[in-house]
């Protein structure tokens, strides 16, 4: 049981919840299991945030996240909980591949997002040049990198930047569309960078982060999907909130967000939400928005978090979703490849959905899906183009990769503008401050994908965090600030 203080104790009442994505919806679950009355208070005409199922040519599909780490808890359980226990199922294949140097070349094994314990475990995919670069490691001199360092930075230090531009660049790519040579060590990968700390080697800090693995025998998937789409499991949670009383409101924009006080009193008397369909009162918020979002609603209440959640950076991203005949097209094994930006490619990743998720396979055996991504940090050009140019791209760096020629019977093409906020050198110490900034107000708490994670885990988690910390916990909030949610990369094209 976690230690409390009694003197900011507050008790269940009416939260009001801000933000319909997997954050706020995870939040107001945990809030009713206290006890709450909750409002959910969604500015777009559908829940879900980032997770979105769709269909294409009959299949259902995801048009956005695609897979959740199964190695935490928190997604896997509140899929359960919320009544999709018989719908989870692992991908088929975990097999993928990295398309460089104009081949397709089997994802190396042995590594930590992509920085390997031995050199040996990239062979095949760098040159003889890169792999004597990596053996160097050992004969260097300790790196010191202080509170933080690029991941990229870092790495190409030790191991020289052939590694970081052909595996650590497109894995990372594939969880933040960001650029290795930007993204924070500490808050993407915390897993290495307390290894990196603890040893003069990196080569042998992921040794040590391999064994420790090794030892401690984790069995079970790594990944887990939800038949029909991970974008079902926003809907169930919702469809069970609203089983169990709880108010959810679409289309409804929040458009201020300011204290209260008992004028006569002189006390707290919580906290006024303002929509165009008139105000809510409500002794307690949970702010679950992207960070542009919670920066406005915070201006007038914290400056100080609001000028901070300001700077976070995001980048924009697209999904290309095609749907052959499987008469007509060939795909190889596994699922999917990725892309290296150094490559010059368009695409930065492909998954061959129908090879990766079984139940797309079983539910459609005439078609085979494919998702194409294209979109990274900083690139704004290829985004410009409309929907036609990105099928036409799509279609064309698959037909380099894995040689198919078919015309698809069925495209889509999803946008996710501003969809990934990006985790850069401090980001840690920039959280840290938006919660010291939000934490001296009584009644509001943070949560979602700008803080302690970009995966489904990290967002349950930070949510889960939030409702502890209005009751007056901060433990769980304080570890994810000093800890985050590694995200790790769900296979091509995730």
């Amino acid at each position: 049981m976690r230690a409390q203080d009694s003197r900011t104790r507050t008790e269940p009442g009416h939260v009001v919840v801000i933000g319909g994505g997997i954050a706020g919806l995870a939040a107001a679950h945990r809030l009713l299991d206290e006890g709450a009355r909750v409002t959910v208070l969604e500015a777009a005409d559908r829940l879900g945030g980032k997770l979105l199922p769709g269909e294409i040519a009959g299949a259902r599909v995801d048009l956005g996240a695609e897979s959740m780490l199964a190695r935490r808890p928190e997604a896997v359980a509140l899929a359960r909980e919320a009544g999709l226990a018989d719908r989870l199922q692992p991908p088929s294949t975990a097999t993928a591949s990295i398309w460089t140097r104009d081949a397709l070349r089997p994802m190396p094994k042995g590594h930590v997002m992509g920085v390997p314990g031995t050199a040996a475990a990239l062979s095949g995919l760098l040159t003889e040049e890169g792999l004597r670069r990596i053996e160097r490691d050992a004969e260097l001199p300790r790196t010191e990198f202080g509170d933080d360092v690029a991941v990229g930075e870092y790495v190409a230090a030790r191991l020289g930047r052939e590694v970081v531009d052909r595996l650590v660049e497109p894995l990372l790519g594939g969880v933040y569309a960001g650029d290795a040579y930007r993204i924070s060590m500490r808050s993407a990968v915390p897993q290495l960078f307390e290894a990196a700390r603890r040893h003069d080697s990196l080569t042998e800090a992921v040794r040590g982060i391999q064994e420790k693995t090794a030892a401690g025998r984790r069995t079970g998937p790594v990944f887990m999907g939800i038949e029909g789409g991970v974008g079902r499991l926003p809907l169930a949670v919702a469809d069970s909130l609203r089983a169990r009383g709880a108010d959810i409101r679409t289309g409804t924009p929040v458009t201020g967000l300011r204290r209260v006080t008992d004028a006569a009193a002189g006390t707290d008397a919580g906290w006024r939400v303002g929509t165009a369909d008139g105000a809510l009162h409500a002794p307690a918020v949970v702010l679950a928005v992207p960070a542009p979002a919670a920066a406005r609603l915070l201006r007038a209440e914290a400056p100080a978090a609001a000028a901070e959640l300001a700077a976070v950076e995001y980048a924009s991203m697209a999904l290309i979703t095609l749907a052959y005949r499987r008469a007509e097209a060939d795909l190889p094994e596994g699922s999917g490849f990725l892309v290296p930006p150094v490559d010059g490619r368009t695409i930065k990743a492909a998954t061959f959905a129908s090879r990766k998720w079984g139940w797309i396979d079983a539910e459609n055996p005439d078609l085979l899906v494919v998702r194409t991504s294209v979109g990274r940090y900083g690139e704004t050009e290829v985004l410009k183009r409309d929907d036609a140019d990105l099928v036409d791209v799509s279609r064309h760096d698959l037909r380099e990769a894995v040689g198919v020629t078919a015309a698809p019977v069925a495209t889509r093409v999803t946008r996710w503008d501003d969809g990934l906020p990006q985790y850069p050198v401090g980001h840690h110490a920039r959280v840290a401050r938006v919660r010291e900034h939000v934490g001296k107000l009584p009644g509001l708490a943070v949560c979602g994908a700008a803080y302690d994670g970009v995966g489904i885990p990290a967002c349950i988690a930070g949510a889960y965090a939030a409702v502890d910390q209005l009751r007056g916990d901060r433990a769980a909030v304080d570890e994810l600030t000093a800890n985050p949610v590694q995200s790790l990369h769900g296979g091509a094209g995730e």
